[in-house]
Order: C-alpha cells, then structure tokens, then sequence
C-alpha cells in the first residue's frame, strides 16, 4: 500500500501489514489468460478520512482504487476491509544529507576533496519514535561517465517509503570536485594500542608502507605525518591471533587508500 492524502499534523503508525489480498472481477478467459502477478505493484489508499477518526474502510474507497487498475478487472473487495492507525505527537529533526553516486572517471581522475551539498541538512517531520530512528537521508545515486571535470547538479532526494514521514526540501544541490591524481607511497611508523600492560611490544615490521591516491594540487602535503596506522593488542589477548592486523585509523578526506603492506605485523611481547 502507498497511503496518499494524509492529514496535515497529525503523525500516524500504521497497526498492520504493508500489503492486502485485493480480490478481482473479469471475464473467464481475462482470468484465464492473466499472470499470476498483481495488476499493480502497489495500491493508493485516501487517508484523507483520518482527520475524524483513526480508521480507513476500503468499501467506501473501492471507486478511487478501481481507477488504479485495468478497465477490464473489477475489484469486489480488499481484505483487510478496514485498516487502523495509532496517533501521536509530531516532531522534527534535522539530519544530513548523504549524496550517492555512481561515477565512471577517465583514467587518472578521481574525487579529491569532499563533496559540497547544499542544504547540508534536511527537516523531516513525523512521529517521534520513527523520526529518532533516522540518523541521515540519501540521495538519489548521481550517475556519470568518462568524468575529467568538477560536477554540479541538483539531485532528489531518496523517496519516501514512509507516509508518516515528510522530508524538507525534496532535492539538494551536489557539488563533486574532480581533479587529476596520481600514486604516492609513504611509510607511516605503527603505533600500538592496549599495549600498556606489557612492559614493551616490538613490531616487525615497525613501520607500514601505504600507497594513496592523492591530486596533483595536494601531492606536496601529503606527508607521513598526516597519516596513522595502528595495532590493537587486544587482537591477540581476546582472540589469540598470530599476527596483528594493521588499522589505518587517520586519512586525510582529500586521499584515497589503496594499498596497506603489509596488512599484518609479528610482534614480540615482554610481561
């Protein structure tokens, strides 16, 4: 179901499934010859008549949703005939929007700074304990191909699945900076975590070779420092590993990891 024309300030939960069994009228041959599938994929239900009560019955609405499928199928009846919904108090919240993308980049070029949305942050207003629940809000997924330059568009943002929430603006405005890149290796020292109920804790080896894909524009200042790569000496207190996993735990937004070596360590421990 897909609720439609619900009252302005009052939030609503639904007190049942999604989905109704909706019972169809055709000629014999038109049943015959149908699919096994629904005539619609999803069916409109007016909650304009929640304004006055806390229910909807589908017998008084069997005219607005008939117009929904073939002129040749009739629909008698959905069941259930009648559907509740439980009241509470509205609210609003501002949450950040989350732009997705899908970018096809010609070669050597990349994303190489953060991306720049406007708002920053959308109003959804609904019910408090569905609103609480949602911490961010998508996009739809940009999409582009052979990219060499910066992008700037206006982008909707993902539809709402829910008809107790209402999201405010619809769509943002995205802009993706795009520049030339290039490799850079840097060997960054490893530093140790919860190690500090030994009296030492070597590596081998000591330091971790990371290469990063890095623009052009900020290849100079890209250096060791920028970087950190961690291990966690709890791997092998709780978990007995033989080997301790490298975490890079600090990456500059305007570089792209893409390769750690090694990605684990020996170690030798002193009690």
């Amino acid at each position: 179901m897909q609720y439609v024309n619900a009252p302005d300030n009052r939030a609503f939960h639904p007190l049942q499934s999604d989905t109704v069994s909706v019972r169809l009228e055709a000629n014999g041959w038109q049943l015959l010859f149908s699919t096994f599938q629904s005539a619609t994929e999803t069916i409109q239900v007016d909650l304009s008549g929640l304004r006055s009560r806390n229910w909807v019955v589908f017998a008084n609405q069997l005219g607005f949703i008939n117009r929904q499928f073939p002129a040749n199928k009739q629909v008698i009846s959905v069941s259930p005939d009648t559907l509740y919904f439980d009241f509470s108090k509205q609210t609003e919240r501002k949450v950040p929007v989350r732009a997705l993308h899908r970018l096809q980049f010609q070669k050597q070029y990349d994303i190489i700074d953060k991306l720049r949305i406007s708002p920053e942050y959308v109003t959804i207003t609904g019910p408090l304990d569905d609103v609480v629940q949602i911490e961010q809000w998508e996009t739809d997924t940009i999409r582009a191909a052979s990219v060499n330059g910066d992008l700037h568009t206006v982008v909707q943002l993902k539809h709402n699945q829910r008809a107790n929430i209402s999201v405010y603006p619809t769509s943002v405005t995205v802009d993706i900076p795009v520049g030339e890149v290039t490799e850079k290796t840097l060997d960054v020292p490893l530093k140790v975590e919860n190690g500090r109920q030994f009296s030492s804790v070597k590596l081998l080896p000591g330091k971790v070779r990371l290469t990063v894909m890095v623009s052009l524009k900020d290849f100079a200042k890209v250096t060791a420092g920028t970087f950190e790569a961690v291990v966690n000496m709890d791997d092998w207190v709780e978990n007995g590993v033989k080997n301790l996993p490298v975490i890079v735990t600090q990456l500059p937004d305007y570089c792209k990891l893409v390769k750690v070596e090694p990605q684990n360590v020996d170690f030798f421990v002193r009690k």
